[in-house]
């Protein structure tokens, strides 16, 4: 019996290559939402063979920049650091973008993140009883969106 080495970004689970298949074939712009303990990244990438390209990035910390004095890694950060790189993005001249998770789980976080690039004006199919409608009025009573 021969032994079948499985790759090792699969192996590792860091690639759900079902997935990427999907999303190289459909050559669209694609949202990446990642979590870790204390920040909030969203990355919004051009898929091509050589390697995927970055075309806007915006990182939690940036947030403290802007006047912010809360968490970096609560759900109004992500909604507000996904706001950010939906601007970024709006600026570079991307229009629409798909929401790529991975081999992550869904989570709040993932869906605040979304929610602020769909207000930022970015075109994503999202269904929206998974966003959290009461982030953006609270960001707006603190007056947040406005210094972005």
């Amino acid at each position: 019996m021969a032994y079948s080495q499985i790759l090792r970004r699969l192996r590792e689970e860091k690639t759900n290559y079902r997935k990427r298949r999907y999303l190289l074939m459909g050559r669209r712009d694609y949202i990446t939402v990642q979590i870790s303990s204390e920040n909030t990244l969203v990355q919004i990438h051009k898929p091509e063979m050589q390697g995927d390209k970055v075309l806007a990035s915006a990182h939690s910390r940036y947030l403290l920049g802007k006047g912010w004095k809360g968490s970096r890694k609560n759900i109004p950060a992500a909604y507000l650091t996904g706001y950010l790189a939906g601007k970024k993005a709006l600026g570079k001249g991307v229009k629409a973008a798909v929401l790529y998770s991975g081999t992550r789980k869904y989570t709040q976080r993932m869906a605040a993140a979304l929610k602020g690039v769909i207000d930022a004006g970015l075109e994503v199919p999202a269904d929206s009883k998974n966003n959290v409608q009461e982030i953006e009025e609270n960001q707006k009573k603190n007056g947040y969106l406005e210094q972005l």
